[in-house]
């Protein structure tokens, strides 16, 4: 079933937006990851900027500390055709990811991680807290003109005394989300436009497919033709809302692995998505093109996260 997005532009003029996050007070948060910052879209459409980040932030979570948690991809390479922005390849002072720490009420950022058993980060993009207050992460690893970083899922605590490299290697990974009952990872990867499911069956363990799986997980779904999935955002249900690139849109599929719809966006780099609202009927999407948020009518109840 294809459908168009209902809803309104909230919020223009961000730096290539994404890793929305809905806040109680009716807010949202939001990366700009080609300005280095996290910045706060109030309900009227103002824009704070809560903290500076520096290199590529790319996605973001609440944790259960109250304290904003981002995936630092170490910054991109930009080109801007008629108004639209689009990241090309590494900033020429790449020098690695990160994961950082945002205090919200003062804006102070600590540096949480950048290696795993002595290995660089090198493109961390998004991230989903569990029941027990640590997070899964994606990092997507880095694409170069002659070259490919492949990239990997990591499981950390907050406190950053424990990070745990789950899965590897995996193929550009971008958006992460648990199942309702936290006992099945998803993600996504973006040059294959193909969505993964891992059981989970402890802290920081993965059980893994044998071979011919690439990865370790479990195919879900994959779509034909020429698409790129990025971020992910899952539904009460258990549905997986994956934001779809090129032909832009939110793409929903059952954890059966069924598309069950397709609503297409105003534009192409339709990126990232959260729920929130009253009834977590509002679905915030990222536009990052052309640098908007945008608040859609959902057809269906988000599912609330784990902090």
């Amino acid at each position: 079933m294809n459908l168009q997005l209902q809803g309104d532009v909230i919020a223009t003029g961000l730096r290539f937006p994404e890793g929305p996050v809905a806040l109680p007070d009716g807010s949202v948060l939001v990366v700009e990851i080609a300005g280095g910052r996290l910045t706060r879209v109030r309900p009227n459409g103002e824009l704070d900027v809560v903290a500076v980040l520096g290199g590529g932030p790319n996605g973001a979570a609440l944790g259960p500390d109250g304290h904003c948690y981002v995936c630092n991809n170490g910054g991109f390479s930009w080109r801007t055709d008629h108004g639209f922005t689009r990241p090309t390849g590494p900033a020429v002072d790449y020098e690695g990811g990160a994961i950082q720490r945002v205090n919200l009420a003062s804006g102070a950022v600590e540096m949480l991680y950048t290696h795993c058993d002595g290995i660089a980060l090198h493109g961390p993009n998004d991230l989903v807290f569990d029941a027990h207050g640590g997070f899964w992460f994606t990092d997507f690893g880095k694409t170069f003109e002659d070259r490919m970083m492949r990239g990997a899922v990591y499981y950390a605590r907050t406190d950053g005394s424990f990070i745990r490299r789950a899965a590897h290697p995996v193929l550009t990974p971008n958006g992460i989300g648990l199942s309702p009952d936290g006992r099945t990872l998803y993600v996504s990867e973006t040059e294959t436009s193909r969505l993964w499911s891992y059981p989970v069956v402890g802290r920081g363990e993965l059980a893994q497919e044998p071979w011919p799986s690439p990865n370790g997980a479990r195919l879900v779904h994959g779509l034909p033709g020429f698409q790129r999935f990025d971020s992910l955002a899952l539904e009460e249900s258990g549905n997986i809302c994956v934001a779809t690139l090129v032909r832009g849109g939110v793409s929903v599929f059952s954890p059966a692995g069924e598309l069950l719809e397709f609503h297409e966006a105003p534009e192409g780099y339709c990126t990232n998505l959260c729920f929130g609202g009253a009834d977590r009927r509002t679905a915030f999407i990222t536009l990052s093109g052309h640098g908007q948020l945008f608040a859609a009518h959902w057809p269906r109840t988000g599912l609330a996260l784990s902090a």
